[in-house]
Order: C-alpha cells, then structure tokens, then sequence
C-alpha cells in the first residue's frame, strides 16, 4: 500500500498522489480499485484532438480576417471570420453534445436541425443567398427531419420521440403559413413539405393516436 510521507496516510489502490496534499506517494502500488477502459481513453483523445482543431481553424481564420485583412471575394466589407467562429462554436457547443451517451435519437435529430438551420440562415442573409435558403434548403430540410422522427416514433417504446415529431410539425406550419400569408406565388417545395407535414400527421394519428392525444393534454392541459 503506498503511503504519503507528509500526511502520513496510507492510499488504497494504485495512485501516484496524495488525494490530500498532492504530493507524490511511496511504496508499492496495489491493484487499482477502478478498471481501466482504453475506448474510453481512446474516445477522450479523439475529443481533444477535434478539439484542437477546432481552435486552430477559429483562431487561424481570424487572424487571416482580422490581422492580415484578407477578405471573402465579393464581399469586402464582411468579416468571413466570424460566421467560421459561429459555425465552430455551435458544432462544438451544441452539436457536439448530442452525441453524448444517453441523448434520444429524435432529440438529437430535433436539435441539431434547428441550430443548422438558424446558422444557414443568418449565414445566407449575410452572403446573399437567403432565396436559395429560404425556397429550398429550409423547406426540403424540414421535410427530411419530419420523415426521420416519424421513423424514429414508430420505433419508440417509451414515447419520448413523440414531443419532438409534433416541434417538427410545428416548424413546418408556421413557416408555411407566413409565406402563404406574404407572398402570392409558393414555391413547389414548400407545398411538397406541407403534404409531407400532413401524411406524417395523418400517419401518427393513425398508428400512435393515443401517444398523440396524450401528448396534447400534457403540453396544453386539455
């Protein structure tokens, strides 16, 4: 067992420092309590590594945008930089954490979603391709994620995935019926995503009718 020759404690297991003192322990080493999980420590390296260069791209980019003045081609009043530090930021910040162990399938397919399509948003405001956003990225991205959590909630037994299939179809109304209330002509695509709203909601109704009225009666208090 090894023993700290300042506090004058013995140490279980295997550590090389004192849990009081931090100093560094004497003696021969037992068994570690805890087993070793080289994934784990694998997985942890892989982190650190995207982590790093995540940071780099981030920090090299803004001193190429803002040190060095170099800007985007056609727009040189804009600093490209900083849309690369939004995007890296919310992968990192946001994205990232829904791959975490014991996040939900829909939730993770949910929340990512929203955030790309609030960063592919802004981002295409600045560069001037927002119609292209607008007409077709956005409503062909709905359509997508409406099909994947249906899936999703028709696997699901524990009926989590049903919150998150109903936020999708909600996403896709309100954006619809804004444009429908402001513009006289609707692109095909926002029509084939609002027939594929309904099917979706016409499907759940059919196959999870009582996950759907539950549903509700807890969001709303009916």
């Amino acid at each position: 067992m090894k023993k700290c020759p300042y506090c004058k404690i013995e140490v279980g297991g295997n550590p090389t420092k004192c849990p009081l003192c931090q100093s560094r322990l004497t003696g021969e080493g037992e068994s570690p309590y805890f087993p070793e999980h080289p994934s784990l420590q694998f997985r942890s390296f892989l982190y650190k590594v995207q982590l790093f260069i995540v940071w780099a791209i981030m920090i090299a980019g803004l001193g190429l945008d803002l040190l060095l003045g170099i800007r985007f081609p056609g727009f040189p009043n804009l600093h490209w930089s900083l849309f690369i530090a939004m995007w890296l930021v919310a992968f990192e910040f946001g994205i990232m954490k829904q791959f975490k162990p014991g996040t939900a399938s829909a939730r993770r397919v949910t929340v990512m979603v929203f955030w790309i399509l609030v960063l592919l948003g802004v981002t295409s405001y600045c560069f001037d391709f927002f119609w292209l956003f607008r007409d077709w990225i956005l409503p062909i991205t709905i359509a997508a994620s409406l099909v994947v959590n249906f899936a999703l909630t028709m696997l699901d037994k524990q009926g989590n995935a049903m919150t998150y299939l109903l936020t999708g179809l909600l996403f896709s109304v309100i954006p619809f019926s804004v444009m429908y209330t402001l513009r006289k002509d609707m692109p095909m695509t926002w029509g084939i995503c609002l027939i594929i709203t309904i099917t979706v909601l016409a499907g759940a109704i059919i196959f999870k009718g009582r996950a759907v009225a539950r549903e509700f009666q807890r969001r709303f208090h009916i």
